[in-house]
């Protein structure tokens, strides 16, 4: 059903007030792991020990060595929690010599580390739920290539997750994935041992293609259309109520329409 007028102008007058930039103080980041919280707590149910609902906040140690990319609206609320709308959590290879990658719990990241490139891993990516499909994750987006293109980035990853832990409900999209969009082997990071899930659970003959498509969330079909391939495996996240799938974009690699994109982004700064 379409938005009612008063709506679509509400969600207009946002769009011109918001801007984007990186964290630079405890408040900012204590406002990022407060929309992290109302987003994976309190609307998909996420739990164990990065969520506090004492304090209403996601959190981690790896927060400290990140850069936190904000979308703010100033027009919403008093204070910087009210005010943060959308956020991303970046760590670059050169952080990640304080802590590890996040993505290293689940996924053996030896391809990508040992590569010599230069990266940086995506995560905790979320956006209030009044923004959503409208210019919010654009301007995410956004600041994103600009944020690839100063720090000289030529891999980009991350895990992305589809809600729910029930992997054989995900059979569809997750045996698509694995064959029209597995990692080159160079690349291909593969779930540790111990938690390891297969991806091709169906053989390819018995998937719709266009059902397992519309069953892949927003997120993850962004990355594929910019070129973006998986790693071998899946990893049910229990206490996050996910199921797992490991992404990399290679800069490299992108379609000159995408690299195109990313050098506009630039330019108009």
């Amino acid at each position: 059903m379409p938005s009612p007028p008063d709506d679509r102008d509400r969600r207009s007058r946002r769009a011109s007030g918001l801007r984007l930039r990186l964290a630079d103080s405890d408040e900012d980041l204590r406002a990022s792991q407060r929309l992290r919280y109302m987003v994976f707590a309190e609307e998909l149910g996420a739990g164990g020990s990065t969520v506090n609902h004492e304090t209403g906040t996601e959190a981690d140690s790896f927060d400290e060595w990140c850069d936190h990319l904000l979308l703010i609206d100033e027009s919403r609320g008093e204070s910087t929690q009210d005010r943060v709308v959308g956020s991303y959590r970046l760590m670059r290879s050169d952080m990640a010599r304080q802590c590890g990658f996040y993505s290293d719990l689940e996924y053996d990241l030896s391809p990508l580390v040992d590569s010599g490139r230069s990266l940086v891993e995506l995560g905790r990516t979320c956006v209030h739920k009044d923004y959503r499909g409208g210019p919010a994750m654009f301007l995410l987006w956004n600041g994103l290539a600009d944020y690839v293109l100063s720090n000289g980035i030529e891999v980009l990853f991350g895990v992305a997750s589809f809600h729910g832990t029930d992997i054989d409900a995900l059979a569809q999209p997750l045996t698509y994935l694995y064959h029209n969009h597995l990692a080159p082997e160079q690349l291909r990071v593969s779930v540790r041992s111990s938690h390891f899930e297969r991806l091709d659970r169906l053989s390819p003959g018995v998937v719709d293609n266009d059902v397992a498509r519309r069953r892949i969330p927003p997120l993850i079909k962004a990355y594929i259309r910019l070129g973006g391939f998986v790693g071998d495996g899946a990893y049910i996240d229990h206490d996050f109520n996910t199921v797992d799938v490991c992404l990399m974009i290679d800069t490299d690699k992108m379609s000159q329409r995408h690299r195109s994109y990313y050098v506009r982004s630039q330019a108009k700064r």
